[in-house]
């Protein structure tokens, strides 16, 4: 691949992919929902021991095959790599089944999340404009607000997501180096800042230490085996696994990057704002006196009502928050769309430009059927088996292909690829010790965790 990261560029990448609405929405709301403390600790352990195996193991892949998602898996079981110590790369025949080469297609879920995350962008720069007019001091006129922007505004939402399309195209369109990489460069730091900045308006708060005692004192009565699930399907999809995109950053690494390094340093980051956003966010509740369990309507219902009793320093902050929310999720978005764009520029010989309005076009037209699934007009037309199409895609994504996904490179990756090959580059930077329990738990803790889940998700466990 000739358009490759720079190291700092790899990290920043890879950590805008990993750090999005996830850390930001998604985890303080489950930290409120199951009491604090317990499930951060259960979340830690299962980061340490799912998510990060699970993000080395899809950057070594990345990083040994140097291709995209597809032709990853297939360069893989034609031949069985071994290195050589003298540095060249040996080829064997490989008794693999042809049939991996399939997992590749992975890469088609980033499309399908985006249609969706696209609309999910789209509200959040809503609020945004909301932020510098006014915002609602009443819960019924918050939830009104928020209802009547997904059932009955659709012109709104398509304008909206229509700016989110525009926005990830034109950042794509120029590619790894001067396309992802600087705008990662520019929105990672940016967003570094602005969070500092309201974590910091946060410890000043007299509520900041109930925060804490919160985000760090255990109370296990709240943890039960719903409470470890979401632990473990938290760890997972906060890392951007099974979808290709860590993969295809990967195989964009220069030769002498250092995988596991850079795998624990974007774990570092994922985790770290993940911490600070929740410590900020319980402080801005608690200040206000409300609920720790805001749920799914914390971002777009509880917060604003929050900020809008602030007066100006509310509006200031509510702006800050959502412009924080939105750098978060372009840079997620952008690393959605990537693993598929490589696929069609090197199988199916596209130049960059036409695979970016393929691609583009397909996840723009989810996009517009996710967000009229859910209007009062159209949702009747465009809903299956009980659920509208925003909520197919959603469960589609999240229940089956992302932890399908994740499985199968660890799979793949422990049982197919020359254990050697890993071991010679995992040796570069860890001991012998760090790499056996690193091997086993992607061979068999991973699979079965993420399988558990994966069932869990499917109403069948």
């Amino acid at each position: 691949m000739g358009n490759k990261f720079s190291k700092i560029g790899f990290i920043l990448a890879a950590a805008g992919s990993a750090v999005g609405l996830g850390n930001i929405w998604k985890f303080p709301y489950i930290v409120g929902e199951y009491g604090g403390g317990a499930f951060v600790l259960l979340y830690l352990a299962a980061i340490l021991f799912i998510g990060l195996s699970a993000f080395i193991a899809e950057s070594f892949l990345g990083k040994i095959s140097e291709s995209n998602a597809v032709t990853a898996f297939e360069k893989m079981t034609s031949t069985r790599f071994k290195e050589s110590t003298l540095g060249t790369i040996e080829e064997k025949s490989s008794t693999a089944s042809p049939l991996w080469k399939y997992a590749g297609f992975m890469v088609l879920s980033g499309l399908v999340i985006l249609s969706f995350y696209s609309v999910v962008l789209g509200w959040i720069i809503n609020y945004i404009f909301i932020s510098f007019s006014s915002l609602s001091t009443d819960v019924k006129v918050a939830e009104e607000t928020f209802s009547s922007l997904i059932s009955e505004d659709i012109f709104k939402q398509i304008f909206f997501h229509t700016l989110v399309a525009l926005t990830v195209v034109w950042i794509v369109l120029k590619g790894i180096k001067d396309g992802i990489e600087k705008a990662n460069l520019v929105l990672m730091p940016l967003l570094g800042v602005i969070l500092l900045g309201l974590f910091v308006y946060a410890i000043s708060l007299d509520s900041f230490s109930e925060a804490v005692k919160f985000m760090f004192v255990p109370d296990w009565s709240k943890i039960d085996e719903h409470a470890l699930l979401a632990a473990l399907g938290q760890a997972f999809f906060t890392l951007s696994v099974g979808v290709g995109t860590i993969l295809t950053y990967s195989a964009a690494l220069p030769k002498e990057a250092n995988v596991v390094k850079s795998s624990i340093l974007v774990t570092i980051i994922d985790t770290g704002i993940a911490i600070i956003a929740g410590l900020t966010i319980f402080a801005f509740l608690f200040e206000a006196g409300a609920e720790s369990s805001g749920g799914p309507g914390l971002v777009f219902i509880s917060l604003p009502l929050i900020f809008a009793k602030w007066g100006i320093i509310g509006q200031i902050i509510s702006i800050s928050f959502f412009v924080a929310l939105a750098f978060a999720g372009i840079t997620s978005a952008v690393s959605m769309i990537e693993p598929i764009l490589l696929y069609f520029i090197e199988r199916l010989d596209y130049s960059r430009k036409k695979a970016v309005l393929v691609c583009g076009s397909i996840f723009y037209v989810g996009g517009l059927i996710a967000l009229l699934s859910m209007s009062k007009d159209y949702g009747e037309y465009l809903t299956f088996f009980g659920k509208n199409a925003f909520d197919w895609m959603d469960f589609v994504t999240s229940s089956i292909t992302l932890p399908l996904g994740g499985i199968l490179i660890c799979l793949f990756l422990g049982f197919v690829v020359d254990k050697e090959l890993i071991k010679s580059h995992f040796l570069k930077s860890s001991t012998e010790r760090i790499f056996n329990i690193w091997y086993a738990t992607i061979r068999y803790v991973v699979p079965t965790a993420v399988s558990i889940l994966m069932l869990n998700k499917l109403g069948l466990f």
